[in-house]
């Protein structure tokens, strides 16, 4: 072959190299058309950013609207069993999947050759403000993710610095579980100026002793917004006369859980909701 003939080939395959890696990654991500969500979290993303014509399907726990902030927008919407057999034979072009008891269903449906995302609990907001952007990508709409996103951040600034001087915080749940330092309802609390209430040693989340809160209490409480009745051993706690007598009502913030189980579309809402508790308990 003469030189000019290995320059026009060695052009020719340079150039379909170039083709490739241009076209090869859009066609790979193209905006997928049906959707299945197997997880309550990845659900409330998927109906916050996909359009509605995209979703397949959502767990059974997308309408129960004592956990799933956009349960209303989930009527009329196909459920799913979460299960990977179900999936497979449904076909969707993109799974949603969540990191905690669902790894055998990924994996299976990866080995199937199916498109699995997993979207595990936000470490922090700005783990948060990731998870947003790469759905919103995937899904074909990037804007309303940094629509979403802009609305955290403008609750965020409404919300900075109201608590002042600091006060401490605990935030105590059913059963007498406290959550870790990490997370992003702690975040958002010492963003407005808590000071996070050390129940436990070492801090990293988990049931605290009644006896521990009681003899060191701290200024506030924040509790699920159903913690003012007592109908099981998970609420009962929340009476006891010992803390009714450590932490009374008026020093306890109170928040829906469901604003606050997932991230996504209920954190502007949690972050404006405890902000108003805040200015109107916290003195």
């Amino acid at each position: 072959m003469s030189r000019q003939g290995f320059r026009c080939l060695l052009g020719n395959v340079l150039l379909l190299g170039l083709t490739l890696a241009i076209v090869g990654p859009a066609q790979a991500q193209s905006k997928p058309e049906r959707v299945a969500s197997l997880n309550l979290c990845t659900d409330q993303l998927l109906l916050a950013l996909a359009d509605r014509s995209q979703i397949a399907s959502l767990s059974r726990l997308a309408r129960d609207p004592s956990m799933a902030f956009l349960s209303d927008q989930a009527a009329g919407i196909p459920l799913n069993d979460s299960s990977a057999e179900a999936t497979l034979f449904s076909r969707p072009d993109l799974v949603l999947a969540g990191t905690y008891g669902q790894q055998d269903q990924v994996a299976l449906l990866r080995r199937q050759g199916l498109d699995v995302l997993s979207l595990g609990p936000w470490a922090g907001l700005e783990d948060g403000r990731g998870q947003i952007r790469t759905l919103a990508r995937r899904l074909g709409h990037p804007d309303r993710g940094e629509a979403l996103i802009a609305r955290i951040d403008a609750a965020l600034e409404r919300a900075k610095e109201i608590v002042k001087p600091k006060r401490s915080i605990l935030v105590y749940e059913r059963g007498g579980w406290v959550i870790a330092p990490h997370s992003p309802l702690s975040e958002i609390l010492v963003h407005m100026g808590f000071r996070l209430h050390e129940a436990l040693d070492p801090a990293q989340g988990g049931v605290a002793r009644l006896e521990a809160i009681v003899t060191t209490p701290p200024d506030f409480m924040l509790v699920d917004a159903a913690s003012r009745q007592a109908v099981d051993n998970g609420t009962a706690l929340f009476a006891h006369p010992a803390l009714a007598e450590s932490v009374p009502l008026d020093r306890r913030l109170a928040l829906p859980s469901k604003l606050t189980i997932c991230g996504g579309a209920s954190t502007p809402v949690a972050i404006d909701t405890l902000g108003a508790e805040v200015r109107a308990k916290v003195r």
